[in-house]
């Protein structure tokens, strides 16, 4: 009887202990929930990241080695040196915009990203861009990587995060950094490529019998295409006229020149064309090969003949004694266009090596044929009835900086190290492309800097807006991949009064920019004809053997009908105009 009492108490007791232990669980379980909600609802969601500030990183690239200062305004360093003591300040920006340099080079400030901001990336290094000479090591960081500080005055390349790029380019995206010969930091891929609306604003017209023109709103033509021929006109005039039959492509540059560009032959593989060019009576002709790269046709320079490699690397390294070469030596005192641009463009008051009396050859050409095509469109409005030149100011307080002519300086000795490697062993072939053919020398990711060779008009990313480019001008590539229209971004890094202003970030054709380095490595062949025949002379040292030889594709004798073509393509042009502005004046449109 006690025993089955004492097992009755007993199980009482453990029933009476499980029941409080099970209330003491449910009881600290909701009290845990409680706290965890309060907490989370307490924490901030909309908060930046913030990361380290970046130690010291290594200087702009640059396309070869050198002993001068890299681009970026405001700092000085040796390629392939560490650069220290400077700070960026603080800026604010689309994506990822760096601000003005303070001083030196070195880390960087706090930079604004749109809905936060962030301080800038722990661990940052700079690659060292290589060309011609050189070839480029790896670009690498720890949290991010910064690609070329090849801005001008003071813009900044794309800055990788981790598996992907953003740039200071107005909200373009890139994928990873893929290792390329040539390359440092830079993104051929762009995995996510977006780009703004480059339509500036306007009126569509469809014409009858087939094609269309647009109108900006002050009235002028900005555009016609009809029957495979488009016409353009520019923000502040003149006129540029391309049309392509049966593989003829033929190309009016105002009014009185352009050129004519058939298939000339297939050598190592790659087609080559031959131009005839055609500029107030006076006939020449030249070789471009032909680059087929996702779809799109564009034309590479080809020289018609190489010096020996020794005149080559005579024009990319120091002379002994600096060559002091005036305005009179030049020959340029009474020339208009000097008069016309002298506020903006200095020559050097001395040269230490041949690159930066080319430097200067280079630029005084360009404006010398800007000046001609100012002229040329003023007389080509006055001669038509409605003509649309719209005369911008003069060139005014804004200068070409002692940081541009650098840049332009380092494309200059990368181009003849370039050529020296084919003298030496003939042309490379071009990069090859992981796909869609061969990337044109454009888009190569080492060579950024491009001295704009006409009048071009083109769209701010930011805003859709045009703005003009002269020839004389230099713009900075910041994307390596073309978007549907075949554009990239670049940031104007010089430019003049009431131009692109420096610092934008534009939109410009791939095949425009290939024109500009078409341009440049044809100019540049004329520079060294001039220093041959000057070497020895004036003071300039004497140079290594100057001979020169035929290249693996001779140039081919004028095509003498080339006149006639493009006049004939000048009255087509005409009569679509009349049409357009017909029909416009008439109430069609879009």
């Amino acid at each position: 009887m006690n025993s089955n009492y004492r097992r009755k108490n007993v199980l009482t007791q453990w029933s009476l202990l499980l029941v409080l232990l099970t209330f003491a669980v449910v009881a600290s379980a909701q009290k845990d929930k409680k706290n965890e909600h309060a907490s989370h609802e307490s924490s901030p969601h909309a908060s930046a990241p913030s990361r380290p500030a970046p130690p010291q990183h290594n200087n702009a690239p640059a396309r070869m080695n050198t002993e001068h200062n890299n681009v970026s305004s405001g700092h000085t360093a040796t390629t392939g040196h560490a650069s220290g003591g400077a700070t960026h300040g603080p800026t604010t920006g689309g994506i990822a915009t760096h601000g003005p340099t303070t001083g030196g080079a070195g880390s960087h400030g706090p930079t604004t990203y749109g809905g936060g901001t962030h301080a800038t990336d722990g661990g940052i290094t700079h690659g060292t861009t290589t060309r011609g000479a050189g070839s480029h090591g790896p670009t690498t960081g720890g949290i991010a990587t910064h690609g070329p500080t090849t801005g001008g005055v003071g813009s900044h390349g794309p800055t990788t995060y981790g598996g992907g790029t953003r740039a200071n380019d107005g909200g373009i995206t890139h994928g990873a950094t893929a290792g390329h010969p040539g390359m440092a930091g830079h993104n051929n891929a762009m995995a996510g490529h977006n780009m703004s609306n480059h339509t500036p604003p306007g009126r569509n017209v469809t014409l009858r019998g087939g094609g269309s023109a647009n109108f900006r709103p002050n009235g002028q033509i900005r555009t016609i295409n009809r029957n495979g021929m488009q016409i353009e006109h520019g923000f502040h005039g003149g006129r540029m006229v391309v049309g392509e039959h049966h593989g003829v492509r033929v190309v009016n540059m105002g009014r009185h020149g352009g050129y004519v560009q058939r298939p000339y032959m297939t050598h190592g593989g790659h087609p080559y064309f031959a131009r005839t060019f055609y500029d107030h009576g006076h006939y020449r002709s030249g070789v471009y090969r032909g680059y087929f790269w996702h779809g799109h046709n564009y034309y590479g320079y080809h020289p018609s003949y190489w010096y020996h490699p020794g005149f080559y690397a005579w024009g990319y390294h120091p002379w002994g004694a600096p060559v002091y070469w005036g305005v009179g030596a030049w020959g340029w005192g009474g020339a208009p266009w000097y008069g016309y641009y002298g506020g903006w463009f200095t020559p050097y008051p001395v040269y230490s090596s041949p690159a930066f009396w080319l430097t200067d050859y280079l630029i005084a050409e360009n404006l010398r044929e800007a000046y001609e095509a100012r002229a040329d469109a003023r007389a080509a409005a006055e001669e038509e009835e409605g003509g649309d030149y719209v005369a911008p100011a003069t060139s005014g307080p804004v200068v070409l900086t002692p940081e541009v002519k650098q840049a332009i300086s380092e494309e200059v000795k990368a181009e003849l190290a370039e050529q020296q490697a084919e003298a030496q062993s003939g042309p490379s072939g071009g990069q090859a492309a992981a796909s869609g053919g061969d990337i044109p020398p454009a888009l190569d990711p080492a060579r950024r800097t491009f001295v704009v060779d006409s009048n071009l008009t083109v769209a701010i990313v930011s805003s859709g807006q045009e703005c003009a480019l002269s020839g004389g001008d230099v713009i900075t590539r910041l994307t390596d991949t073309p978007d549907e229209d075949q554009t990239v971004n670049a940031s104007v890094s010089a430019s003049k009064k009431s131009e692109c202003a420096a610092g934008q970030t534009i939109a410009v054709k791939v095949g425009d920019l290939q024109e500009m380095q078409n341009h440049f490595a044809e100019q540049l062949a004329n520079g060294m004809s001039e220093l041959a025949k000057k070497q020895g002379t004036g003071g300039i040292p004497k140079a290594p053997d100057t001979g020169t030889m035929a290249t693996d594709v001779p140039p081919p004798p004028p095509d003498n009908s080339a006149g006639k073509t493009l006049e004939e393509q000048q009255a087509e042009a005409d009569q679509a105009e009349a049409q357009a502005r017909r029909e416009a004046g008439g109430g069609g449109g879009e």
